[in-house]
């Protein structure tokens, strides 16, 4: 009896024993498995797919570190980059004069000794009709700078222009705005032989071009002379402009420039000078400030997109290099300074057809006063 009861006993203790066993191996895992301090510990054991997602969400927050201190390397790698670069165009640009002549000369990668010794460069400024097949040229300006000795002037050519031979057998091919059509080089040689300048260059600018360059600047600042209230559907033109200072943008800078009269036949006044003269006067005076706001500060880094634009809506014969260089001598002109002419003559009948008949004489006188 006693052997049978302590064998049952020996029975009860292994499986209480076992029992021990079991519940001290699921304490165990259960606290290897669950952090202290979480939401999550209470003793309990998690499940596999728990501990995966706890893995996966831990892996995931490494990776978003990993990519913050990614983007913070690369932030503090591009401050030095751009700090760099600044230290170094500022004492480059101190090489080169400083100021913003040093730096344009430093951006266009040219050098002190090829700006510095710059001649006058003489261009004659074109603006064709748009509005008609035939090629005539609207607007002759012919544009002269010295940069050293730091003068420039524009002088306005009327477009009927008397270039013929003889006034008394004058026809309307006579006139100095068709002869663009017929060969660019006989166009300068004219104005050479009106003027007593040797011009080399031209220009034809498209309006495109006048309306890109403004709205790059961000609009012209412009005093507006007159009301200006003209309407043409043939040529889809319709100029609305008030009186005064305002900002121009390209779309109106067109509008200023095409401008001669209202459509009640009203003009510029007289003092000022009517129609294509008052024309004229504006085109120069509103051209004077595109310059002189093109090349401020604050669009000094515009410079090249604005020479760009130029030539992607120019016909001429010099290439970007030619001009160039003269950019940086610009900044020290006083653009306010820029004398504003037009061809001394008078209009006159000539074999029944109006044209503008130059006087030599007061032509001569000008163009000596100009020292250019």
């Amino acid at each position: 009896m006693n052997r049978v009861n302590n064998t049952k006993g020996n029975k009860k203790r292994k499986s209480n024993k076992k029992e021990k066993y079991n519940e001290d191996d699921f304490e165990e895992i259960s606290i290897k498995s669950t952090k202290k301090g979480s939401k999550n510990y209470e003793g309990k054991a998690k499940s596999k797919k728990e501990i995966k997602q706890e893995k996966k969400k831990a892996k995931k927050e490494a990776k978003k570190k990993g990519i913050r201190k990614f983007f913070l390397k690369l932030f503090l790698l591009i401050t030095l980059i751009i700090v760099i670069f600044g230290v170094w165009f500022y004492n480059k640009s101190q090489e080169n004069g400083g100021g913003i002549k040093g730096a344009l000369i430093t951006v266009l990668g040219l050098s002190v000794e090829k700006v510095e010794s710059l001649e006058t460069i003489n261009i004659l400024l074109l603006g064709i009709s748009e509005d008609i097949e035939t090629k005539l040229t609207d607007t002759i300006i012919l544009c002269s700078y010295n940069p050293q000795k730091q003068t420039a002037s524009m002088i306005s050519i009327p477009r009927d222009t008397f270039v013929g031979k003889k006034e008394a057998s004058a026809k309307g091919s006579d006139k100095i705005n068709s002869l663009y059509r017929k060969d660019p080089g006989k166009l300068l040689k004219t104005v050479s032989n009106l003027t007593g300048i040797d011009v080399d260059y031209y220009a034809v600018v498209k309006t495109q071009a006048l309306i890109d360059i403004v709205d790059i600047v961000g609009g012209i600042n412009f005093d507006v002379p007159i009301d200006m209230n003209y309407d043409d559907p043939t040529q889809d033109l319709h100029i609305h402009l008030k009186k005064g200072m305002q900002k121009i943008d390209g779309e109106e800078a067109e509008q200023l420039l095409r401008f001669r009269h209202n459509n009640d036949g009203s003009s510029y006044p007289a003092n000022y000078g009517d129609n294509d003269f008052g024309r004229m006067k504006t085109q120069r005076a509103f051209m004077t400030e595109t310059i002189k706001q093109s090349i401020s500060l604050k669009n000094i880094f515009k410079s090249k997109t604005i020479i760009d634009t130029i030539f992607k809506n120019i016909e001429t014969n010099f290439i970007l290099e030619d001009l160039m260089p003269y950019l940086p001598t610009v900044v020290d002109f006083n653009l306010d300074s820029i004398e504003n002419y037009q061809l001394p003559g008078e209009s006159k009948k000539c074999n029944n057809l109006w044209f503008f008949v130059q006087n030599k004489k007061e032509t001569e006188k000008l163009v000596k006063s100009l020292n250019i």
